[in-house]
């Protein structure tokens, strides 16, 4: 088996036909020898935020003297960026490798695992034969049946900002879909919570009783903003300063659950210094979230997919280019809420570039259009990204027009690689 056919196999892997469960997984680790027993996480759930959560994590453990492996989904250029220890994205020869051992367990097995459970199976391989101190996991979708949920009690459970994304799967009320993303809190493990609305807290809190397990609760109300520009900000939380190259309210947030994840870590015995949590949030690297790739014309990146991250993106384009003319790039995929995050968008519009991306999944470009159109603003379609690209920097003919790129991770990776960016 080569790198190609090794993606080739995870990626047709298919998940139709099989009921919610940990069964096949953990049925796959046990013919792996069960290599998550031996390893200590942090565990994230959430619906926005804990990508940033967890990459601002694993900066910090890392910049503690920790060997820390961090899993994540989805990528941006290449499937390898989901599997990284200390920052290092895993190699393709070895990935390879993984793989090869994963598929000769699954095809042991009655019903074949789906492509999130072979990953998860060797990225946890991975962890465990590099012998990682700590991993950082981030849950793929909910929280209770997914597979990273195989897990035994981890150092400490977080779930980020809920919202309303996989309805048709986690439920159609945020507080159904808390209760899902809830199922990663173990008997007597310590929950962080991001500061959340009063039910959805309320469902977290019942969870944490019924499991005998602390509940801290972030206070958004003790962030205090120092200093703020295009280039990162600073930030004080409970007394202490903070230095964020991430931007927007939204990062502050993340970061400030970071901060309660690492005092929660030091109460069972984790060295984390105060100017490693420091210098480890100031270091932290994760792209395509409000991520500015070009000056002239400015030219911003985001990975939102949904209504809530459509809204964060709004906000930010008020806060840092609100006297700006906004060409919004869109590509959406077709299974998301799209008619909802295009409205929330309209919002700050005034041109529209619709576009596809390369993705099964994806939203024609035409079709967005057609939304696009209803709000009499001008449109123009393209089917590939770099085109799109193209057609936004010629419209951009004023120093007061700027680009949005939004809609997903994928169409954010591609708009990337325009730049050369990877």
């Amino acid at each position: 088996m080569n790198y190609i056919e090794a993606m080739n196999y995870i990626n047709t892997a298919k998940n139709s036909g099989h009921e919610p469960g940990l069964l096949r997984i953990k049925k796959l680790l046990e013919k792996l020898g069960d290599p998550q027993k031996g390893l200590k996480f942090v565990h994230i759930a959430g619906t926005n935020g804990k990508g940033s959560c967890a990459a601002m994590a694993a900066s910090v453990m890392k910049t503690a003297g920790y060997k820390t492996g961090l899993f994540t989904s989805p990528y941006l250029h290449s499937f390898n960026e989901r599997m990284r220890i200390n920052g290092k994205i895993i190699e393709n020869d070895a990935l390879t490798e993984l793989v090869q051992r994963v598929k000769a367990a699954a095809d042991t097995m009655e019903s074949c695992p789906g492509s999130f459970e072979l990953t998860t199976a060797a990225a946890l391989l991975w962890f465990a034969e590099e012998k990682c101190d700590i991993v950082v996991l981030e849950v793929g979708l909910g929280g209770r049946f997914d597979a990273t949920n195989i897990i035994d009690k981890p150092e400490a459970a977080v779930i980020m900002n809920i919202g309303l994304d996989h309805c048709a799967i986690l439920g159609d009320t945020v507080e159904k879909i808390a209760a899902e993303k809830a199922g990663i809190i173990k008997e007597g493990c310590p929950c962080v919570l991001y500061q959340q609305t009063p039910s959805v807290t309320e469902v977290i809190e019942n969870v944490c009783k019924e499991k005998h397990s602390q509940l801290h609760i972030c206070d958004f109300s003790k962030i205090e903003l120092e200093f703020d520009s295009l280039y990162g900000q600073s930030f004080a939380y409970k007394g202490n300063a903070y230095a964020l190259p991430l931007l927007g309210e939204n990062q502050r947030k993340n970061s400030a659950v970071v901060i309660e994840l690492a005092e929660v870590l030091r109460e069972k015995g984790w060295n984390i210094p105060q100017e490693d949590l420091e210098h480890g949030i100031y270091a932290v690297i994760w792209p395509a979230r409000f991520e500015l790739v070009k000056d002239e014309p400015l030219f911003v990146v985001d990975g939102g997919h949904n209504p809530q991250c459509a809204r964060t993106v709004v906000d930010n384009l008020g806060k840092y280019f609100g006297n700006y003319h906004h060409i919004m790039l869109v590509g959406l995929m077709a299974d998301k809420d799209y008619e909802s995050v295009m409205k929330i968008l309209n919002l700050t519009a005034d041109k529209f570039v619709c576009v596809s991306f390369d993705s099964e999944r994806a939203l024609e470009a035409e079709k967005l259009a057609e939304i696009a159109e209803k709000f009499g603003k001008p449109v123009k379609v393209f089917n590939n990204v770099k085109d799109g690209v193209g057609a936004a920097l010629d419209w951009a003919d004023s120093k007061e027009d700027m680009i949005c790129a939004v809609g997903s991770l994928y169409l954010a990776g591609e708009v990337r690689e325009c730049f050369d960016l990877r």
